[in-house]
């Protein structure tokens, strides 16, 4: 809540973790809608990418290493008007161990996509997120 008090506020949520997979779901409310009586894109973006930057953040907390992560492209596409409870997951976890791998052995950036697939409360799809995530080594002060 305090390091993304406007997902917070939209409410964003985080519903399931573990290694490999993350759930964030999100209700359409006023708060959050847009001039179409549907989820405005961003708090969808804010779902989405919470799914995938979380086990990012697990991977590089579990790694014991100072590792810096970033968005360097985001991309995304919707399908259908985003009404009720938005469940956005995320199953690319496989991808981050061999990134922070390289990034400790050669000291060079490394860069990997994670998707997130957002789905209404009938299990239809209403947006599609993917993002590419860059970790490096931070370097010493």
């Amino acid at each position: 809540m305090l390091k993304l008090p406007s997902a917070w506020l939209c409410g964003v949520r985080v519903r399931h973790i573990d290694a490999q997979s993350c759930t964030v779901s999100v209700r359409h409310r006023w708060i959050n809608q847009n001039p179409f009586n549907s989820m405005f894109w961003a708090v969808q973006g804010m779902a989405a990418e919470l799914s995938t930057g979380v086990l990012v953040m697990a991977a590089i907390r579990k790694s014991g290493k100072r590792i810096s992560m970033l968005v360097a492209h985001n991309q995304a596409s919707f399908t259908k008007k985003a009404r009720g409870r938005i469940t956005f997951s995320c199953t690319d976890g496989n991808l981050i161990g061999d990134a922070l791998q390289k990034t400790l052995e050669t000291g060079e950036g490394q860069s990997f996509q994670m998707k997130s697939v957002g789905k209404d409360q009938q299990g239809d799809v209403v947006s599609v997120f993917t993002f590419e995530w860059t970790v490096r080594v931070k370097s010493e002060r």
